[in-house]
């Protein structure tokens, strides 16, 4: 089960209480869940994600180790632009949409 991490920025509270029945907040809007199975993840995602798809105000990161994602990461958001993971010259990387060329 590995670590995985969410942060949020500008949700509302109710974000706050569902995220720290699951995680623990490490700091407000930064959340850990260090033995967080597939199961719960995905579950966890599909709630903010309707929550996210209603209001759509503020922002939240999600990030797990993944061994068949570049660098081992994979990386969910929601609004915020799209961002990729990955490896160049040994070094990983995230890479953004250039502005206005969505």
């Amino acid at each position: 089960m590995p670590l995985c991490i969410v942060v949020t920025r500008d949700v509302e509270m109710r974000y706050r209480g569902f995220l720290g029945s699951v995680m623990l907040e490490l700091s407000p809007g930064l959340y850990i869940g260090p033995n967080l199975s597939k199961g719960v993840r995905e579950r966890v995602w599909s709630v903010v994600s309707d929550w996210h798809a209603s209001l759509q105000t503020g922002s939240v990161v999600m990030a797990w180790r993944d061994r068949s994602a570049p660098g081992g990461i994979r990386v969910q958001s929601l609004g915020e632009p799209p961002k990729d993971l990955v490896k160049h010259e040994g070094s990983l990387l995230v890479r953004r949409a250039l502005r206005g060329s969505c």
